[in-house]
């Protein structure tokens, strides 16, 4: 097995252990995890996440979970719009279709970025370094990810916190789905807003 898959296969179990193995450097492990898993993406950020709920408590495991992942995703953020502006030309090159999805971070500013952000399985790396390469604004870019990392974490979180509950009561899974479509639906809501007036 290579690294790549030994990484991709960790599951949160795994997770904890080397947490609690390093339980003595206090909250360090639990903010680096995540932070790390920005850096690369391949590490199961879910798994990272109900790990670090088991570890710590569900409130200070979203707190460190939530710190790590945005300090992450500024990280990258920053090192692309620093010396990503020929990476652009590559990307848009190499891939016509991301010129548009580029062009529709940059029109429609925070929306985009934070729905993105409220789902779990989105490839937040990508995500990250397209907003880097494109011109939008710093602070447009932390609240958006901010926000929107906070409402995908603390989802996850209840969920993992709570996973022998959730086989035995599913409707917590309908709720916490339910909660997900509220979530996009306003987030459409509120970019068709933020087109009118923008247009």
């Amino acid at each position: 097995m290579s690294w790549v898959e030994w990484l991709g296969g960790l599951s949160w179990e795994n997770i904890e252990h080397y947490l609690q193995r390093y339980e003595s450097l206090g909250p360090i492990p639990g903010i680096i995890a995540p932070f790390i898993e920005s850096l690369i993406p391949i590490l199961p950020l879910i798994a990272i996440i109900v790990a670090n709920v088991n570890a710590y408590g569900l409130w200070e495991g979203v707190l460190y979970s939530w710190l790590g992942v945005v300090c992450g995703a500024m990280l990258v953020f920053m090192f692309f719009r620093r010396f990503g502006g020929r990476f652009r030309s590559y990307i848009e090159r190499k891939y016509p279709k991301t010129k548009s999805f580029i062009g529709w971070v940059e029109h429609h500013g925070f929306m985009p970025i934070f729905l993105l952000a409220c789902f779990p399985f989105t490839p937040s790396s990508f995500v990250n370094i397209v907003a880097g390469i494109s011109k939008l604004p710093r602070l447009v870019f932390l609240i958006a990810t901010a926000s929107g990392k906070a409402i995908m974490i603390m989802v996850v979180s209840l969920a993992g916190n709570d996973l022998g509950n959730l086989i035995k009561q599913p409707w917590k899974m309908i709720v916490i789905l339910l909660v997900f479509l509220v979530i996009w639906y306003m987030g459409r809501k509120l970019e068709s807003r933020y087109t009118k007036i923008k247009s």
